[in-house]
């Protein structure tokens, strides 16, 4: 990580909803999703917050040899956003607890608020993560042969 992660960074990012980004895209396995409204889905909508973030602190991270890792988030889906209207998410880095990152969001589609909460996000080695991860995935395969 560098110096210049610090509380307060502020930043804007912003995405034009695509018909592929709705309720029934999300899982299309789901008959139940099928038959839902065709809006922005919560699950992408938690994405978008993700991809906002990762954009914001990139920069201020040894890229690509360090990355973040979503470990919480905690937000509220108030608001439909049909396809065509651009969601434009607010955020700010509250807090740098190590190697934990802290941030408040919000987000709106340029006619109301349709989200607002909080992530966390945690700053890794992609070596090292990409590595026990495989390696679990090995420990898997070994565990599921007939």
């Amino acid at each position: 990580m560098k110096d210049t992660l610090q509380p307060g960074l502020a930043f804007e990012f912003s995405f034009r909803i695509p018909e592929e980004k709705t309720v029934p895209h999300l899982y299309p396995e789901s008959p139940e999703f099928q038959l839902m409204p065709r809006v922005f889905a919560t699950g992408f909508m938690v994405g978008l917050f993700e991809w906002a973030c990762i954009q914001a602190i990139n920069h201020h991270i040894d890229w690509p040899g360090e990355q973040t890792v979503g470990v919480s988030i905690n937000v509220t889906h108030i608001a439909a956003t049909p396809p065509g209207l651009t969601v434009t998410v607010k955020g700010k880095l509250e807090k740098v607890e190590g190697r934990k990152l802290t941030f408040s969001l919000a987000a709106d589609d340029g006619i109301e608020k349709i989200s607002e909460g909080s992530h966390e996000r945690f700053v890794i080695d992609a070596a090292k993560f990409n590595s026990k991860a495989a390696s679990k995935a090995s420990r898997a395969l070994l565990i599921n042969v007939p």
